[in-house]
């Protein structure tokens, strides 16, 4: 299903730094990320190790990026990788990540340490964007010299840390502002055609194509589905115009494509996406979502 044309630029003409900044200029606060992410992050200050790993400045706002951490870490235990807020607008990725560091994270601790980032993207959380404001996607921007801060520095937290992680559950959502917006702004931004896909009703994980561990989605999926409904295949046996491997997995070349799930060798991926469009779901289930994913994937570790 083509789309009717972008309201910025020239069709079939990439995106200059004026066109990029006419975009930008049309952005707007929405919300805030200091009244709904860091002011639960100090919260989190007595129970568990809390770290500024960075500050975005754009366009005088000011933002730090913190990580949460195991306060009791032991080199012996293994450590899990959960990453929020890739992309700011999709909410429920933030606020499954502090849902998990706030009610379920302690229970887990005698078996793993954790490294928690709930809003790598804040600026995007609080304009409701997939990009941040020099018109670039965070989720394909995690390797070496990287265009994107927000990448850029979640990949220097971890090689600060000089772990090896064993998994990393990466927290997104896809909605129907994917179509409506944010895929007839990237064929616009890089002066291509856009075809939009069909948005999945429901739940489903993307893994690593070199690396899928069926069986560890498998369970993440289980867990889910005590909570949501998962997403069928649509008449093609397709999610958002790939093949399935299985129902509700679907792989992408995560290191190819500079995707956050694959910024490290970890054994166990995925990246989670909840449908918060959907009928058949609420903001409260979706961010329940989330945090299933999470329980699915470290008792399948256990």
């Amino acid at each position: 299903m083509q789309q009717q044309q972008y309201p910025i630029g020239v069709p079939g003409q990439p995106w200059g730094a004026s066109e990029k900044k006419q975009w930008f200029e049309q952005q707007r606060v929405q919300r805030s990320y200091q009244t709904d992410v860091l002011s639960q992050i100090e919260r989190f200050k007595a129970r568990f190790d809390v770290r500024e790993y960075g500050q975005l400045n754009y366009a005088n706002q000011h933002y730090p990026l913190y990580a949460v951490l195991t306060a009791e870490w032991d080199d012996d235990k293994p450590t899990v990788l959960i990453t929020g807020g890739v992309h700011g607008y999709e909410t429920s990725g933030v606020h499954g990540a502090l849902k998990f560091i706030d009610e379920q994270m302690q229970s887990y601790e005698a078996i793993f340490n954790f490294i928690v980032t709930p809003c790598i993207s804040p600026w995007g959380y609080e304009t409701i964007n997939r990009w941040n404001p020099d018109a670039i996607d965070p989720n394909r921007s995690f390797y070496s010299e990287s265009p994107a801060q927000e990448s850029a520095l979640v990949l220097q937290l971890i090689e600060t840390l000089g772990v090896d992680l064993l998994a990393h559950v990466d927290l997104h959502e896809t909605t129907d502002t994917d179509n409506s917006e944010f895929r007839p702004a990237k064929a616009a931004r890089d002066g291509e055609i856009n075809t939009n896909w069909n948005i999945p009703d429901g739940f489903y994980l993307v893994t690593n194509s070199e690396n899928k561990q069926l069986e560890f989605q498998q369970a993440v999926l289980a867990e889910v589905a005590k909570i949501t409904h998962i997403a069928p295949a649509d008449e093609d046996n397709r999610l958002i115009g790939t093949d399935i491997d299985i129902p509700g997995v679907i792989s992408y070349p995560a290191y190819d494509l500079g995707l956050c799930m694959g910024l490290s060798q970890a054994m166990y991926a995925t990246t989670t996406e909840v449908y918060p469009d959907s009928e058949n779901a609420t903001p409260a289930q979706c961010i329940d979502a989330q945090v299933a994913a999470v329980i699915g994937a470290l008792n399948y570790l256990r």
